[in-house]
């Protein structure tokens, strides 16, 4: 994999993650 893959798929993940944690607890955001 090329770093401008693995930064892609970092991000990707990060937001994945974050939109997840929004949804499950919307009182701490």
């Amino acid at each position: 994999m090329t770093l401008d893959l693995m930064l892609a798929g970092l991000t990707a993940v990060g937001l994945l993650l974050y939109l997840v944690a929004v949804l499950i607890r919307p009182e701490r955001f």
